[in-house]
């Protein structure tokens, strides 16, 4: 999929999340956040759809695996560069919009993770199989 494919896919991702309080039914429902994220060099906003998962002290869960790519995604390197941003996640009405900071999980605390999120999909997984990279986990906590 060129970039251009994937962009014009992901926006039609984020208006279906906007127009159904965040479900997108091709992902089965509300298993999706909008992360929004500053381009690292360029200062550039950028909204991604993002599979996710409940951390377990409170957050998200959110997996940089590039779908198994040899190289993190981009919004993985903007986090880093600007980790305090804002999520859009599913709501009973209509989608809810929360402050967060991003931080990149230490070792122990990544397989844990990335355990779980394996055990809920399956292709996270096959993702890591596929790339020499330690595929890095990212918790997105609730900021003031």
């Amino acid at each position: 999929m060129s970039n251009e494919e994937r962009q014009s896919w992901n926006q039609q991702i984020i208006e279906e999340f906007r127009a159904n309080a965040g479900s997108v039914e091709q992902f089965g429902g509300k298993g999706l956040l909008l992360l929004h994220h500053t381009g690292a060099k360029s200062g550039t906003p950028y909204v991604s759809p993002l599979a996710w998962i409940s951390a377990p002290e409170g957050g998200w869960v959110i997996v940089a695996s590039n779908a198994g790519r040899d190289n993190h995604p981009a919004w993985f390197h903007n986090l880093q560069a600007n980790p305090e941003t804002v999520i859009e996640t599913p709501g009973d009405d209509e989608v809810q919009t929360v402050k967060v900071k991003a931080r990149v999980a230490g070792d122990t605390e990544r397989d844990a993770l990335y355990a779980e999120v394996v055990a809920k999909a399956p292709q996270f997984g096959e993702y890591q199989k596929g790339t020499s990279r330690r595929i890095p986990i990212v918790v997105l906590e609730p900021a003031a």
